[in-house]
């Protein structure tokens, strides 16, 4: 192939040659002619220039005889001034005289008028051949110019011509050169080819002997051993297991624990983002504790005071998927199923965004009707407004494509094998773009509340939720922009992760066959693990029994504890925000408790004067009080009396009186005490009620463990009739494959064979593109 393109090219380079060869021809040709032309038009510039210089010369001849006889003209007119009174005197005597002087004088005029017409005549001629030399002279010149800029032109072509002949004659020449040097090399390639050609004749011989030999022996062994070919169809195929891959899974489990722990971080931004935002719906524009906020607020309060039961369940379903991944499993599309359950809790949380997205639009429109909004907070609320439109919108993408990849669990024929690499990619661009929005999100509500604090109306309170929610939306942007490099970073792996299922298969056919798959998995995990094992003193029937039901409580009873940890867990995270809003709620007390210390601190002052009637007046009033509780101790004989702090308060003595700020703290402490006591008391019942629930379900679970036995051993015996009929087909089957694998063998030594001839005719090809090479 590489001669014949070599000759071609050569054979183009010549006909280039032959082509260029005639243009130079006619180019030199088109070149004599045009220097003949300019050589005949120098000689016409130099016969004109001749005849002009003839023609200056009678000129000058002319003007000088002009000359001449204009002086001569002159001497005769004086001539004959001088001679008219002369001829007056000697009028008598001078008639004969002054006859023959006007004769002469007739023929000097005479004679003067056809030299000043032979004069003016050569005048003439001259201005007109003067007149058409300079226009034969200029044409002359623009031609001559012309041409020699066109001479000049085609000398260059001809020389480019000449260079690149050159040039093309020393590339054919190189060329040359490695035609004759490849031409060596494929002649002794094809020396080579042909002692290769016998080494495989006689290995191809060899080859056949064996395989006729083995092909014997396995048909031998084939009919006796193997009952069924479960690889010949893809849906049997499917079932096998494949090599186990722990580095993959160790890989994949690796992987789904990063990004429990980014969906954890993303779940609290949006908790704390949600929960604050409810916070400030209750203090701005209107503060809730002085005029009663607008319908609107109030359904927008009420469902993002819901916000925890739809976004809670993100951080379980991805909880779910990670205990999902084990070392013992396969972890494909196909076989994560828990991916549909944290799809599920992705598209409720959007539905929850989308119900609450209409009134968040409503409720910055209604701040930006206030009469404190100004411009600039006016531009913060519609950009705000714009930016919580795309981050629902990049959810239900990003729901879209989730959805997707959980489609293979589920339903097989709901995604191709082929799109698995574009969705994955497509998801990875809805996080960034997700990213990207809470950024806007968090810059312009920064802006948003720098103009907010900066207005004479903002209160402490507002401050300090703002400053929560900008916390919230920074740790919010952390989380998606870890998680969106998380991504993207092993995007590559997911992509090439996908090709990992049955051999010789282009994937698991089913989510009802990568389960079969997977149990058959553990069985042969199972199998594999008890023939490792040393072989234990059999147990008797009824111990067995007896260990298996101890076993089932026990496992039941740490189910029942892992539950009570986890549902521990959650009540101390939320604890911990509602420690964070009562945190939040303290402070603000604590403002408003200064803020009264002072005013009755000032109040005090301006009434000093009265402090001591009042004292008299309350230890009057404490002394009857005191004269009525001993006539009523008198009256009943043993009264009885309050232990709790409110008891101690009522039984003041008659010297003393409490203090406000005492009695304030007394209560405070009597209050805080009782609610300690309480959540103790809420907190046993609560592991009390958790406990006999897990009691309750691990009896439930043991009961539904032996219906399930008894239907198992009912559905064995149905199983082991169907198997013998089903071994019965099977062998049928079986020779009908051993046929076909005999023909499929018979096939491949015929396409072996049709190499070989191919492999002959190519070398053939190569002798001969040689040959023709060298000659």
């Amino acid at each position: 192939m590489a001669s014949a393109e070599l000759q071609g090219k050569y054979q183009k380079l010549a006909q280039e040659y032959s082509k260029l060869r005639a243009q130079n021809q006619v180019l030199k040709k088109g070149v004599v002619d045009e220097q003949a032309n300019s050589a005949a038009l120098k000689e016409q510039l130099k016969m004109k220039d001749q005849s002009l210089r003839k023609l200056q010369q009678e000129m000058d001849s002319l003007t000088f005889r002009n000359l001449q006889l204009a002086k001569r003209v002159e001497l005769l007119q004086d001539e004959l001034a001088l001679s008219e009174p002369r001829g007056k005197k000697n009028k008598k005597s001078g008639e004969s005289s002054s006859q023959l002087s006007q004769e002469q004088k007739s023929v000097f005029d005479e004679d003067l008028q056809k030299k000043i017409e032979e004069n003016e005549r050569l005048h003439i001629q001259f201005f007109e051949a003067d007149e058409q030399h300079k226009h034969v002279e200029a044409e002359l010149r623009s031609r001559l110019a012309t041409l020699e800029m066109e001479a000049a032109q085609h000398q260059a072509v001809v020389d480019g011509l000449t260079r690149k002949y050159m040039e093309t004659i020393e590339k054919l020449q190189n060329d040359k050169a490695k035609l004759e040097v490849k031409s060596q090399t494929l002649e002794k390639e094809a020396k080579e080819c042909r002692l290769r050609t016998e080494e495989c004749q006689l290995q191809l011989k060899n080859l056949h002997d064996d395989l006729s030999g083995r092909l014997e022996e396995s048909l031998s062994i084939i009919m006796e051993k193997v009952p069924f070919n479960d690889t010949k169809y893809s849906q049997y195929n499917a079932l096998n297991v494949p090599l186990h891959n722990r580095r993959h899974q160790l890989k994949m489990r690796d992987i789904a624990g990063q990004a429990l722990a980014f969906v954890q971080d993303l779940v609290t931004a949006l908790l704390n983002f949600h929960t604050y935002t409810e916070q400030r719906i209750q203090i701005f524009p209107i503060d809730s504790a002085i005029e009663p906020i607008s319908p609107l607020n109030q359904k927008f309060s009420q469902y993002l005071h819901e916000n925890a039961s739809y976004v809670r369940p993100l951080e379980e379903g991805m909880l779910h998927l990670f205990e999902s991944i084990t070392e013992d499993t396969v972890t494909v599309l196909e076989t994560t199923v828990k991916l549909k359950t944290f799809s599920e809790h992705l598209t409720s949380y959007i539905c929850f965004l989308r119900k609450i997205l209409p009134y968040q639009l409503k409720s910055l429109e209604e701040e930006c009707e206030s009469s404190l909004c100004t411009s600039a907070l006016r531009a913060r609320n519609l950009e705000l407004s714009q930016d919580m439109k795309k981050m629902t919108a990049v959810f239900e993408k990003l729901q879209t494509y989730i959805h997707l990849l959980a489609l293979p669990s589920t339903e097989p024929d709901g995604l191709l094998r082929t799109n698995y690499g574009s969705v994955l990619t497509n998801v990875g661009a809805a996080l960034h773009g997700f990213h990207d929005v809470v950024k806007d999100i968090s810059k312009h509500y920064s802006q948003k509340a720098a103009i907010e604090h900066e207005l004479p109306t903002a209160t402490q309170k507002l401050i300090t939720t703002n400053d929560c929610i900008l916390s919230s939306l920074v740790a919010l942007t952390n989380g998606a922009g870890k998680i969106a490099s998380f991504f993207s970073n092993n995007l590559d792996y997911f992509i090439a992760s996908l090709s990992y299922g049955p051999k010789a298969a282009s994937g698991f056919i089913s989510p009802l066959s990568a389960e079969c798959m997977l149990q058959y998995k553990r069985k042969a995990a199972a199998y594999m693990k008890a023939l490792r094992k040393p072989l234990l003193e059999s147990v008797p029937y009824e111990e067995a029994l007896a260990n298996r039901r101890v076993l089932l409580s026990s496992t039941e009873s740490r189910e029942g504890l892992a539950q009570q940890v986890q549902q521990s867990l959650e009540k101390i995270s939320k604890l911990e925000q509602e420690k964070e809003h009562w945190m939040l709620e303290a402070q603000l007390a604590k403002i408003k408790l200064e803020k009264e210390n002072q005013r009755i601190a000032d109040k005090l002052r301006s009434t000093s004067s009265g402090q001591g009637l009042g004292l008299a007046q309350e230890n009057a009033t404490g002394v009857n009080a005191a004269g009525r509780e001993e006539a009523s101790a008198k009256a009943m004989p043993e009264p009885a009396h309050s232990t709790s702090l409110i008891g101690i308060l009522t039984r003041t003595s008659d010297n003393e009186v409490p203090d406000v700020e005492s009695r304030e703290d007394l209560i405070k402490n009597h209050y805080m005490a009782r609610i300690v006591e309480l959540t103790s008391q809420l907190q046993l019942a609560d592991s009390k009620s958790v406990h006999f629930y897990a009691e309750c379900r691990a009896l439930s679970k043991r009961l539904a463990l032996a219906e399930k036995s008894k239907d198992a051993l009912t559905e064995e015996m149905k199983v082991a009739g169907q198997n013998i009929s089903r071994l019965q087909d099977e062998l049928t089957t079986t020779k009908r494959s051993y046929e076909d694998q005999l023909s499929m063998m018979s096939d491949h030594l015929c396409s072996m064979n049709e190499t070989l001839s191919k492999q002959r005719e190519e070398i053939d090809t190569l002798k001969m593109s040689s040959k023709t090479q060298h000659i």
